[in-house]
């Protein structure tokens, strides 16, 4: 035990420095993506992407995919009355048209349905076995069929009305199982689990790891790792026994290791991985499970576990029954895919359950990117400011004086900040933060564009040779104003580029729309170029009047995120169908109307 805590420890502060690995947990097949999955795949492409920009040199493999054996996928595809096979290939592609639709830089998309992946699963099944960690047995307990899982009478609440037993954490039924199975000897190995828990910074955020904590705090019994084949038989054959079948989850969790390269000794480049991303649906099979297989196979288990919450609707769980379901592709046929990634991250908390409501997402984008964002684009880049249409220059003289007002002095302390900030937040992987520094930047570079009042510098002749360089007094007939606009623009541009960069994880495409505007060169997009700014350089001195222009990018809209218009019944789309309530009214006292009660009212 002693050993294999010091190879935990040594690897891992080994690795820190080295490539980056990060993986979504591969997403049941039992039905078609909602909200949820692009969400937790969403934060795994904006760390990866994170990584990418601050560190350009480090390589970064991002894993995603689709799990697609055990009994729900058997049903699903019966129900629907077509081959199991055609039926996973028809979900499969769905994520994978879903994730390229949304910008998921993935290296890699998994299923476990593949040959390679088969090959890992026995590969890793027949070194458990050797090192004596599998052994048979009969067993019974509760099975949960939609859990793929065997619960305990604490895990359990029975419906005395029907006497169906029911899971406390998901709410499915479950049923009475007795069979010859594989075990895995969990309970020999919860120190180990134990420990590696305890590590500090594993289990993010903090409350999931609390939960862990509470699990290990009871003897974890041994666990049943393969099924009957006449049972469940879409699945991965246990090695050199036919009749058996292997655990949905011992096989689905292999997948990281399988995308790694293993069993080849090229998978050692990328393990352990640097962060996998779960809901916290599945904690106990990542937190527990998972490092105990590891540790079994000698093996060291993740870096980290990132764990987030859920997506309700209008306050409610999504459900079929309640038809709120949210399709992501129908989605973002309203807020377009970067407005849905930026509302998933914007407001998503990985500590609790956002909630989606059409309400929401058309103010927070009309509010933020068509009008904070978009709007200040726009204005920089008016012909009637800008008629060359170039990123201009910063003059050293009326940069000074302008950093003498209060309102530049708020942009400046804002863009001095952010750097620091966000990258704090961005290692944290509280994205919402960063939006919210990046969106109280934007507010100060519009208030200072406000207060500074260019349109009011704009002159006949000063305008027509905006970036030009021409200061003939016969065209210019006010230098210091002229100086004045460039200088104005110029700062709201590099406000722009900043926020621009920052964001480039949450919204990679439109930021791209952004940057190519202001013509900013792909080598210029990188994290360290965040302090190369008029309000990080020491002395304004150092933007000599010489500096040259930069024409912006002609075939780029100006228009960034365009204002999303709904009707009332597209507002309300999302609300689950369910009678209306009666309506309570208060008693109405003598010479009053009756009235709704608050809550009905609001």
């Amino acid at each position: 035990m002693f050993i294999n805590k010091l190879c935990i420890v040594r690897r891992y502060c080994a690795q820190a420095s080295q490539d980056f690995y990060a993986t979504t947990p591969i997403f049941y097949v039992n039905a078609a993506p909602h909200i949820g999955h692009l969400y937790s795949a969403v934060i795994t492409d904006a760390m990866c992407r994170y990584q990418r920009l601050k560190h350009p040199e480090q390589s970064v493999h991002l894993c995603t995919g689709t799990d697609e054996h055990g009994t729900k996928i058997q049903q699903a595809a019966a129900t629907q009355g077509v081959p199991v096979a055609q039926y996973c290939d028809d979900i499969s592609t769905r994520y994978r048209h879903l994730f390229r639709e949304a910008g998921i830089h993935n290296t890699d998309f998994i299923r476990t349905t593949e040959e390679r992946h088969k090959q890992a699963v026995s590969h890793f099944w027949r070194t458990l076995h050797t090192r004596g960690h599998i052994y048979s047995a009969a067993y019974s307990g509760w099975y949960c069929i939609s859990d793929e899982t065997f619960l305990t009478d604490s895990q359990l609440r029975l419906d005395s009305s029907t006497g169906v037993r029911f899971s406390l954490e998901s709410g499915h039924p479950v049923e009475w199982t007795e069979e010859t199975n594989y075990m895995f000897r969990l309970s020999a190995l919860q120190d180990e689990v134990l420990y590696w828990v305890k590590q500090g910074g594993r289990i993010r955020p903090a409350k999931f790891e609390k939960i862990l904590l509470d699990m290990l705090s009871e003897p974890l019994p041994d666990v049943s790792v393969s099924r009957p084949a006449n049972r469940v038989h879409w699945a991965i054959p246990v090695p050199e026994d036919q009749s058996q079948t292997v655990y949905v989850w011992l096989d689905a969790l292999i997948n990281y290791l399988t995308s790694a390269g293993y069993p080849d000794e090229k998978y050692r480049r990328w393990w352990p991985p640097s962060v996998q991303v779960i809901g916290k649906d599945i904690l106990k099979f990542h937190g527990i499970y998972w490092p105990a297989f590891l540790i079994a196979a000698g093996l060291e288990p993740p870096q980290q576990l990132f764990v987030h919450s859920h997506w309700t609707v209008d306050g409610q769980k999504m459900s079929k029954s309640k038809q709120n379901v949210v399709d992501p592709v129908a989605a973002a046929k309203t807020y377009t895919m970067e407005g849905l990634r930026y509302f998933l991250l914007r407001e998503g908390v990985a500590h609790s359950d956002g909630n989606f409501s059409n309400v929401k997402a058309l103010r927070i984008l009309n509010s933020e990117l068509a009008d904070t964002l978009g709007n200040l684009l726009s204005r920089a880049c008016a012909k009637s400011l800008n008629p060359q249409q170039v990123y201009p220059r910063l003059h050293a003289v009326q940069l000074a004086d302008l950093l003498q007002m209060d309102a530049a002095k708020r942009l400046q302390d804002a863009l001095q900040q952010i750097e620091a900030r966000c990258a704090q937040h961005y290692a944290d992987n509280n994205f919402y933060l960063v939006v919210d520094s990046v969106i109280s930047t934007l507010h100060a570079a519009n208030n200072f564009f406000e207060t500074a009042r260019p349109w009011e510098l704009k002159r006949p002749a000063a305008a027509a040779t905006l970036g030009s360089g021409t200061t003939d007094a016969a065209n210019v007939q006010n230098i210091e104003n002229f100086e004045r606009l460039e200088t104005i623009i110029a700062m709201t541009m590099d406000t722009l580029r900043i926020c621009g960069i920052v964001l480039q994880p949450i919204m990679p495409q439109l930021c791209g729309k952004l940057l190519d505007k202001l013509a900013v060169p792909p080598e210029q997009r990188l994290w360290r170029n965040l302090g190369e700014s008029f309000a990080t350089t020491a002395a304004p001195s150092l933007f000599p009047n010489e500096t040259v222009t930069r024409p912006l990018a002609a075939h780029t809209d100006a228009v960034l995120f365009r204002r999303i218009q709904l009707d009332e019944s597209e507002l309300h789309a999302d609300k689950p169908q369910v009678p209306p309530k009666k309506e309570k009214t208060t008693k109405p006292k003598a010479g009053q109307k009756a009235v709704k009660s608050k809550k009905a009212a609001q």
